[in-house]
């Protein structure tokens, strides 16, 4: 689901008159003329083989600066490592053997790690810290509440945890000793904020306010005085967030949207109130930050679905020359205490996140991770490349384009429009091991960014608001003409895909236009929006109202609801149907799967289903993704590869 949480809108509605075969690559252009270019032979690869790719993310320096903090599902389950700055094999931290670890950070001054771990995916994470010793202890104990890390303090004495044990509804801010880990509340939430960022002098408290999914309002708390002050009042709708503070406490890192389509960086000086815009690039500002030590920050662009990382100097704001990864995105930077080394992810479409360290200023970083699978070669992979075509009413729609080698006008493949989840998410370059598996077993795929997606402009990202179901479904229908325009995808030998709101459009598409695809797959999409939205899980209550806004009143917009809902219209299902789904899922409940199911069953089309028990709202286990989505490329085999072409 778009919510203020965890989605930073992103948004421009871009108006380029651009032609699909002028948008994409130039072997598209030469193939759909008839050429054929010379490629690879490439062998089918299993499917082990792109998720026995080791995955990594996070990254947090140890207090000496000599080893780095990482997730890893090295095991198939994630877990903690350590890895040496000057190279070595990751040590493991933690056995996990079914429950996702997911890494925080070490401690300032020790070896302690902070890290965070769910049930079976229910989304009821807990706070844990490892001991030097290998001891675990929970810091949030309790069975009905979640919690969430909100930072260490600027002198590394105090950490801070937001849990709503107390009202399920809302969200209240602990700080906890770093010696002896004595609690006291440090902000009790009645209004529904979203707890952010501590000032480095534990005074003032950075507060969230969602209005709508695209209207949202940044307050300051004051604990010395009690005043809670909006320090962003607007007219109309304005998207402003809280980036943190600066390492002196004195300026509050604010981004807005206000009078521009992106979402820009600017800083807003606590003693005057005065506002000086710093970063305003013609795309958003997904995020900034603060080092460590205080000299740096750190800015995300959000550049054409791929990721620009920009770092600064502090307080000059001059510009620090990063290595360059040839072909990949620098993601995930973070700093040592000191702010001497650095730290980052570099990810491309045939590339996963590899962890590099560096020292400040050096031309050259050092490798640490190899997490390619080494059966796998990487010119056996595609590149993705972004592609726009011109949707049912003339709107230009974005997407990321792979096309299997091999494709020709003589050999036309079968193809897969591919749905993102949000509905406010973004289909990004980089690494994605179903992608390639799919395109390796022979099938194009166009990752689409349909109106209402993040990173376009803030029109754009309004543009499904209300109209779920409808608008962009229009997209993924005429989506097709995309593949249509490369000249090497046979149509009629189409399928949709998509997870969390994207199984939702499967689903949509199969009831509501249910001759536009051979076949569909739905992995934990929401098929009554009705129940869905009153059965959101208690801890969105701070968002209700703007996801209700977004998405629809079930109270009051019933009958749109159900006239969108897949449900209420399965009935007209006549094509496959593959259904995932999580027993788990807090976000999806199994219901919405099992009556989805069953009622299309009753139209006498194939219907296949698969429930994991130890699941909740997506894939953390290895054994599971090599289940669910071999079973995915089994049924688009089946029903859509070998089968007889449709007339759409």
């Amino acid at each position: 689901m778009k919510t203020i949480a965890n989605t930073l809108p992103a948004r421009v509605l871009r108006t380029l008159a651009l032609t699909v075969v002028a948008i994409v690559a130039p072997t598209v252009l030469l193939l759909a003329q008839g050429a054929t270019p010379a490629r690879p032979a490439v062998p089918r690869y299993p499917i082990e083989e792109f998720f026995h790719t080791t995955a990594y993310g996070g990254a947090s320096f140890s207090a000496d600066g000599r080893r780095l903090l990482v997730s890893s599902n090295a095991t198939g389950v994630w877990n903690l490592y350590e890895i040496p700055v000057a190279g070595g094999e990751p040590r493991p931290l933690s056995a996990s053997t079914t429950d996702a670890v997911r890494g925080i950070g070490f401690f300032p001054a020790d070896d302690r790690v902070l890290y965070t771990k769910d049930q079976g995916g229910n989304e009821l994470a807990h706070i844990y810290v490892r001991e030097p010793d290998g001891g675990v202890r929970d810091l949030t104990p309790g069975d009905k509440h979640r919690a969430q890390f909100a930072g260490w303090s600027r002198d590394g004495k105090w950490f801070y945890v937001a849990t709503n044990e107390r009202d399920q509804r809302f969200f209240d801010l602990y700080e906890y000793a770093v010696d002896g880990y004595a609690r006291t509340v440090f902000y009790k939430n009645e209004e529904g904020y979203f707890p952010g960022a501590v000032s480095p002098d534990r005074r003032y408290l950075a507060l969230g306010k969602a209005i709508t999914t695209n209207n949202s309002d940044v307050y300051l708390h004051d604990r010395t005085t009690g005043e809670t002050k909006n320090l962003t009042p607007h007219t109309g709708a304005v998207s402003n967030g809280a980036a943190g503070f600066s390492a002196d406490g004195k300026v509050l890192y604010l981004t807005t949207d206000a009078g521009h389509e992106f979402v820009y960086l600017l800083k807003h000086d606590l003693a005057t109130a005065r506002r000086d815009t710093i970063v305003r690039p013609n795309w958003d500002v997904m995020g900034a930050g603060v080092s460590r030590g205080g000299d740096h920050l750190v800015v995300w662009i959000n550049n054409d679905a791929r990721t620009e990382l920009h770092v600064y100097q502090l307080p000059s704001m001059r510009r620090v020359t990063l290595p360059e990864v040839p072909g990949a995105d620098l993601t995930g930077v973070t700093f040592s205490a000191d702010d001497r080394q650095m730290a980052f992810y570099a990810n491309a479409s045939r590339a996963p996140n590899d962890l590099y360290v560096m020292a400040v200023g050096a031309s050259t970083p050092r490798r640490l991770t190899q997490s390619l699978s080494p059966r796998l070669k990487p010119e056996h992979l595609v590149d993705g490349k972004v592609a726009r075509f011109k949707s049912y009413d003339g709107m230009e729609v974005p997407g990321i384009l792979y096309l299997p080698h091999g494709a020709s006008a003589a050999g036309k493949v079968p193809g897969i429009v591919l749905v993102h989840g949000g509905p406010g998410g973004q289909a990004r370059l980089g690494w994605n091991p179903l992608v390639q598996y799919l395109v390796n077993s022979g099938y194009a795929v166009y990752d689409i960014n349909n109106r209402g997606s993040s990173g376009y402009g803030k029109t754009f990202f309004a543009m499904d608001d209300r109209k779920h179901g409808e608008a962009d479904l229009g997209d993924v229908v005429a989506a097709k003409t995309l593949l249509a325009g490369t000249g090497v995808v046979d149509t009629s030998r189409a399928a949709v895909m998509g997870g969390s709101y994207g199984g939702y459009m499967t689903l949509a598409v199969l009831t509501l236009q249910p001759e536009a695809f051979a076949a569909g797959v739905d992995i934990f999409g929401p098929a009554n929006w009705i129940r869905t939205l009153r059965s959101i899980p208690p801890w969105w209550t701070a968002q209700k109202d703007a996801l209700y806004a977004e998405m629809g009143d079930p109270g009051v917009d019933s009958l749109r609801l159900v006239r969108v809902s897949p449900l209420f219209n399965a009935g007209k299902i006549r094509r496959p149907l593959l259904v995932l789904q999580g027993a788990n899922d807090p976000r999806v409940l199994q219901r919405e799967s099992d009556e989805i199911v069953a009622a299309a069953k009753k139209n006498g089309v194939p219907v296949e289903y698969l429930v994991f028990p130890d699941e909740g709202h997506g894939f953390a286990k290895r054994e599971n993704q090599l289940k669910g989505y071999g079973a995915v490329v089994e049924f688009l085999d089946k029903y859509v590869k070998k089968a007889s072409r449709i007339t759409t």
